[in-house]
């Protein structure tokens, strides 16, 4: 029975998502899916799965590598200023993406609290705090995957509602923690987590350095970047045990370390490989096999803190919808404040602690898990069927030129619309009289000083084209516009000299000039007739893209169902340029150089570049 119960686990763990794939199944989270079966096929009901020592083992480092993975789902570019801009919402409105999610997590944790006592007074549950810290918890990583399938990620709304999940992943878990130690009877000893964080920022400086030297040596019989990683969870989980913290806090701060000493998307395709495609479904599918559904109904005051539960889990993210509604459209503000409802991934490590603890019955855990679930299943759904893609959420970068004149306003009306969103910025009054009627969006400057550029937004793009006339302004905008994070900057030069032009490779600042470009179009004319024909061609279009879909990584060229509508030119990967072949294997992050007619090539391009 024990190899049974261990062979039907693995086996359910491949069929889910086969099972999801082929019925099309998207709404509902794959976690959740696994908890439900687990559930069918526990002591719920058929009984044919018993937790058995491999399978609680397997489960608890399945726990671990999900709070791991967790800590590498924070995007600490998002917290820094520079790379969280205020940006236009969908209402109009400037928005802070930062600043608005805080204000929305406030108001769930006030919500929390007074949820958590009301729970106390009608005498469902009398925990007040173990209550708030599940009713204020986010699942960070369900959040992610909804709004990736949207691909709203980078915009306004994507970004603010992105950094609340963070917060309602990360501030439960460091008040799961103080919890636990008052309740475990380690209060006095509180004072030592800071040894725990202490131990992260060592790790972090110790292996910063040596890292980068680890993935130049790495190979398939070393993998000297997953047994770092694998180093980091267990020192930072035994250090959190030593301490009297939660290991779940560990592995979370192990998480962030990986995440912050910056590892190749190969490498975080390998650990999500190993956590996601083994050990955390176990986790998930124990889980529901430990429910007593049985136990629950037959117990009248836990079964009737299901439903209020799964109320109160949706009441507690009330703020979130009236924080996003002064900012963004309201249904999309009312589907965001649903997404933000999703509880699953701290729900079920905290109720873990509290059984430990035994501060909860096992039928209140069950109500909780119950719950969670069912909310899981309801929030994506609300989501999906709410949230309205407009316009500005279709955009995949900004780009903002300076200089309106006979280069760039063709080149404005000629960047596709569905890709770019396209800015115009002119200080020279007669260029603002003669294009305002024909570019859309054409914004007089009254002068090119820091202040009034960023004012009118020239630095908020993803893309600034520094094109004016006068070369030195060019200069000083490309600089000012790299200072301030921009991610590509390109500056039209008539004349470059070599002190600029090596100062502008070391910044990252491309350079456009007219001559050198014309003399390359003649002589491709001239020596390639056929590439000159691909890039001036109105019918087909030419393309590079970076691969982010691990959909189509590991993939021979020859078995992408739309090879036979493309043409693939070149393949970059990393420095290196590679003739593509039918055999060549698509890596994460090559850069595809093809062509293609205009749908087609678009629709590839959307293919691949979806993370």
């Amino acid at each position: 029975m024990v190899q049974l119960s261990l062979f039907l686990v693995v086996l359910l763990a491949l069929v889910i998502p086969i099972f999801m794939a082929r019925f099309q199944i998207s709404n509902v989270p794959t976690a959740v899916a696994e908890i439900i079966v687990g559930i069918v096929m526990g002591s719920s009901g058929f009984n044919l799965i018993t937790s058995t020592h491999d399978l609680t083992f397997l489960s608890n480092l399945g726990v671990i590598l999900l709070m791991f993975l967790s800590g590498m789902e924070i995007d600490f570019d998002l917290l820094q200023r520079k790379n969280n801009p205020k940006g236009k919402s969908q209402a109009g409105k400037t928005v802070d993406p930062l600043k608005t999610a805080i204000t929305a997590f406030i108001g769930i944790v006030v919500m929390a609290f007074v949820l958590a006592y009301i729970l106390r007074l009608t005498g469902l549950f009398s925990e007040v705090m173990l209550a708030a810290i599940i009713l204020m918890t986010v699942a960070l990583g369900v959040v992610i995957a909804t709004l990736k399938e949207k691909d709203i990620l980078g915009r306004p709304i994507g970004q603010t509602i992105l950094l609340t999940a963070v917060l309602g992943e990360v501030i439960p878990l460091l008040l799961l923690t103080i919890y636990a130690s008052v309740n475990g009877g380690n209060a006095e000893q509180l004072w030592l987590i800071i040894l725990l964080f202490a131990a992260a920022i060592f790790l972090l400086r110790r292996f910063k350095q040596p890292y980068l030297w680890f993935t130049k040596i790495t190979k398939a019989t070393t993998q000297l970047d997953i047994r770092l990683a694998f180093f980091l969870i267990f020192a930072l989980v035994t250090v959190a045990e030593r301490v009297g913290a939660e290991n779940i806090l560990g592995a979370f701060l192990a998480g962030m370390v990986m995440k912050l000493l910056e590892p190749s998307e190969a490498t975080k395709d390998k650990l999500t490989s190993i956590g996601y495609g083994f050990f955390i479904p176990i986790f998930f599918i124990m889980t529901g096999v430990g429910l007593n559904l049985r136990s629950l109904f037959a117990h009248p005051s836990s079964l009737m803190l299901l439903p209020v539960l799964v109320i109160f889990l949706f009441i507690a993210k009330e703020p979130v919808v009236l924080t996003y509604m002064r900012y963004f459209q309201k249904k999309n503000a009312f589907a965001g404040g649903f997404l933000t409802a999703t509880t699953i991934t701290i729900v079920l490590p905290t109720l873990q602690v509290a059984r430990k603890l035994h501060a909860i019955t096992s039928t209140q855990s069950d109500a909780f898990i119950l719950a969670a679930v069912i909310v899981c299943i309801l929030s994506p759904i609300v989501f999906n069927s709410n949230f309205v893609l407009l316009p500005e959420d279709k955009i995949k970068e900004k780009v903002a030129i300076v200089g309106a004149n006979a280069v760039t306003v063709p080149v404005a009306h000629d960047l596709h619309a569905n890709w770019y969103s396209v800015k115009m910025f002119t200080d020279k009054k007669n260029q603002y009289k003669t294009y305002d009627s024909r570019v859309e969006n054409l914004t007089f400057l009254p002068n090119l000083d820091e202040e009034t550029l960023e004012k009118d937004g020239v630095f908020d793009g993803d893309i600034v084209v520094a094109a004016n006339r006068a070369d030195e302004d060019n200069i000083k905008i490309a600089r000012m516009a790299k200072e301030k994070g921009v991610d590509r900057v390109i500056a039209r030069l008539s004349e470059v000299d070599s002190k600029t032009l090596t100062e502008f490779n070391e910044k990252g600042i491309e350079v456009f000039n007219s001559t050198n470009v014309h003399a390359a179009l003649m002589r491709a004319m001239i020596e390639s007739p056929t590439v000159y024909r691909i890039m001036t061609d109105t019918k087909n279009i030419l393309y590079s893209v970076k691969v982010k879909n691990t959909h189509y990584t590991g993939r021979q060229l020859m078995d992408l169902e739309f090879i036979d509508q493309i043409t693939v030119s070149r393949i970059k990967r990393g420095d290196e340029w590679l003739i593509p072949r039918g055999a060549t294997e698509i890596e994460l992050g090559d850069i595809l150089v093809f062509s293609g007619e205009f749908k087609v090539a678009d629709r590839v391009r959307d293919l691949l570049s979806k993370e």
